[in-house]
């Protein structure tokens, strides 16, 4: 957007600037153009917003947004599910071992909610930090 200006350059300007208008006018200048460039400013922000409003960028924002929401909770749902029992996930069937002894159900149906999920990850979890010391 705006030029890449090195610090010589910049110098320069200055003291150009500095002996056209001279240093009893350079104050009410500066005023001047921090004016002129505020109103520009205001109004380029204006007009902008006012676009922004005629499109409905607010709902499109809105809808990437709830996107970018629904595909994080998705991602996270399909993480837990994959990790919380090997049970849920299905057996490949290796080809040599199918003509062989059929597999055993599993011992507990498949859960099919979320919170099924978590309960049993739970009990799990607390199967796995018992003390076995309690049991003697």
């Amino acid at each position: 957007m705006f030029p890449d200006f090195g610090s010589l350059e910049i110098l320069l300007i200055l003291v150009v600037t500095l002996l056209v208008i001279g240093p009893e006018k350079l104050p009410d200048t500066l005023r001047a153009l921090g004016l002129w460039f505020g109103r520009l400013s205001r109004s380029f922000n204006s007009v902008k917003a006012e676009i922004e409003k005629e499109i409905g960028m607010d709902d499109v924002r809105r809808q990437l947004h709830n996107e970018a929401v629904m595909q994080e909770m998705q991602r996270i749902e399909d993480e837990v599910k994959g990790a919380v029992d090997p049970v849920t996930q299905p057996q490949s069937i290796d080809p040599a071992s199918a003509n062989s002894t059929p597999q055993e159900p599993p011992s507990a149906p498949k859960p099919t909610s979320e919170a099924e999920l978590e309960a049993r990850h739970a009990r799990k979890l607390k199967q796995s930090t018992a003390d076995p010391t309690d049991d003697a």
